[in-house]
């Protein structure tokens, strides 16, 4: 009996494994250096199964009181080409009311947790995300909606007053 409750317990494992989130690559890239520069914007490795990405963006111009945010989600098929999310919003009325919007939530959520980037506007401070681990992104992009395997690209443009202002690309693959 205790061989067939075992067999059972490591099978019910195998059909609970799923695709496993990796950061790749992280690239910040400041549109007007007279309004913001990264102060950092990198991946670390801590070891084998534990990564983590932090950013930290300087405003020169304060306090921001007008924002968008364009998030693409991009999957790698012979290049980069958009999947599934391709959303604009209007950064300071979403964080007014995050619920009226449940896609931009959903990606918001990635980072919300890790950033400083929690109330709304006006913004008269820098805009940190610090150390955003893998295993959140896991949990959303396994648990809450789940992902094929493959590489894919974040691409964020983020504006004030009607300007871009920075690209933020984070490629991560989901493996098997």
């Amino acid at each position: 009996q205790l061989k067939i409750d075992a067999l059972n317990y490591i099978h019910k494992l195998k059909q609970q494994i799923t695709c496993k989130l990796e950061f790749s690559n992280i690239k910040c890239e400041s549109e007007d250096l007279e309004f913001l520069e990264f102060e950092y914007c990198h991946l670390k490795s801590i070891n084998r199964t534990y990564k983590y990405l932090s950013v930290k963006a300087q405003l020169h111009q304060i306090p921001v009181t007008k924002t968008k945010v364009t998030f693409v989600l991009m999957k790698r098929l012979n290049g980069y080409k958009p999947f599934l999310y391709n959303v604009t919003i209007d950064g300071c009325k979403f964080l007014k009311n995050p619920k009226a919007n449940p896609i931009a939530k959903f990606l918001y959520d990635f980072f919300r947790e890790n950033s400083n980037m929690n109330h709304c506007c006006p913004y008269n401070h820098d805009i940190i995300l610090d150390r955003l681990p893998t295993t959140h992104l896991n949990h959303q992009l396994t648990n809450v909606l789940p992902f094929p395997s493959g590489d894919y690209l974040f691409h964020t443009r983020w504006y004030a007053y009607d300007k871009i202002r920075a690209i933020v690309d984070v490629y991560f693959s989901f493996i098997e």
